[in-house]
């Protein structure tokens, strides 16, 4: 039982194969910089072994169709793809309409295409890829799953922005968040581990790579998170300032003369750790902290600190909190972070196992809590695709 999840950027197709019986990688691989003379073209497909062999070619690939042409003849060499169950494609933004996994037809295409104001460099990649994958094999079941879906279950009090309703209303102005299919991977193997049902588990999840977000969880349903309208609010990440004053925004175009364009690209592009020490690599910026270097120093300690006040406020939310769980790229490899944000959090129950924390997950799950914890700490590795094809499968299979 194959499932194909795509994940399609702007100039990028993204792949991974399941098998569903054990959720088994069969094969992955990706298309980049689509549309220029010398595209990437990575494909990995079972060797003579079975293991996994990665094959890498420079050619011109004029278009995303062109790129899925290529994928699914890799697929089909390798004797795989034949008789899917089904498509899953990644969709950033499923606004107020979508919020949970849909099977995909006209009706949801044009729905998508109504998104694509919230997320307006997203969006459009991702119907690309689904207008694409339906004109190649429209004999398969497809589905979008969002990435916001996940957090259609923030109560009001906690979506709404405090400006005037009509905004809400007429242009729908709310916090979203992102980073879903993470957060609900992530909350079941942890509630998993901790021999508890889903639903009667409390946790706080915190997605750092160099996209961030932070999330709390009540009984298995996301009631707050960190990002808002757009991924830009929250966290201090790679490139994005996450919070801060909104008048920033009308003061930058006062004295530094910059108009909205400008402004976006600041803080999407130039701001967060790059903005603070030049560097948006979190490992680059560690080991320049390390050596002594000022601005690096000082930007990691705020992108620690920033995390900690979430987690914090996240533990008055809700109350009660079985674990906090850190995952993604920064999350499962940096040691580091998850000190600095722990340790000043002993105050609410919180604390690590130096020893164990001083590894990376490396695919593990890793129980870092320290001796006499009220709360664990856990590092959970994602697996944003395998919770697609998931959520893919039961879709279909639901019809």
């Amino acid at each position: 039982m194959e499932v194909l999840v795509l994940n399609s950027g702007s100039s990028s197709l993204k792949h991974q194969l399941f098998d569903m019986t054990d959720g088994r990688v069969l094969a992955s691989g990706l298309v980049e910089r689509i549309g220029e003379a010398e595209s990437r073209v990575v494909s990995r497909t079972p060797g003579a072994d079975g293991a996994l062999v990665e094959h890498t070619e420079t050619v011109a690939v004029a278009d995303h169709g062109a790129a899925l042409e290529r994928i699914v003849a890799a697929l089909a060499d390798a004797g795989l793809g034949r008789d899917l169950a089904g498509i899953g494609h990644r969709v950033v933004h499923g606004g107020e309409r979508f919020v949970a996994p849909t099977l995909i037809d006209a009706d949801v295409i044009a729905g998508i295409r109504d998104q694509v104001p919230l997320a307006p460099l997203h969006n459009p990649a991702n119907l690309a890829g689904i207008e694409d994958a339906l004109a190649l094999r429209p004999d398969v079941p497809q589905v979008a799953v969002f990435d916001t879906a996940f957090h259609r279950t923030l109560p009001e009090h906690a979506y709404r922005y405090a400006i005037p309703t009509t905004y809400y209303e007429e242009h729908g102005v709310r916090r979203y968040g992102f980073h879903g299919t993470s957060h609900a991977f992530v909350a079941k193997r942890a509630a998993d581990h901790l021999g508890r049902d889903l639903d009667t588990t409390n946790l706080i999840t915190a997605h750092l790579g160099n996209g961030a977000s932070i999330t709390a969880i009540e009984a298995g349903r996301s009631v707050d998170t960190s990002m808002g309208l757009t991924p830009l609010e929250g966290l201090v990440m790679g490139t994005r300032s996450g919070d801060l004053d909104p008048a920033v925004i009308f003061h930058l175009e006062r004295v530094a003369g910059l108009d909205s364009d400008a402004v976006d690209t600041v803080l999407n592009k130039q701001s967060g750790l790059k903005g603070l020490c030049g560097d948006n690599d979190l490992r680059t910026v560690e080991e320049r902290a390390a050596a002594g270097d000022a601005e690096a120093t000082l930007a990691l300690e705020l992108y620690a600190y920033r995390i900690r006040k979430y987690v914090g406020a996240y533990t008055a939310v809700l109350g009660r909190v079985d674990a906090l769980v850190f995952t993604a790229g920064v999350g499962e490899n940096s040691p580091v972070v998850r000190g600095m944000v722990v340790d000043g959090l002993t105050g609410l129950g919180y604390g690590l196992d130096a020893t164990v924390n001083d590894q990376r997950a490396e695919g593990r799950l890793l129980d870092v809590t320290g001796a006499g914890a009220a709360v664990r700490t856990l590092v959970v590795p994602t697996d944003e695709e395998l919770e697609i094809a998931e959520q893919t499968l039961a879709c279909v299979q639901q019809g």
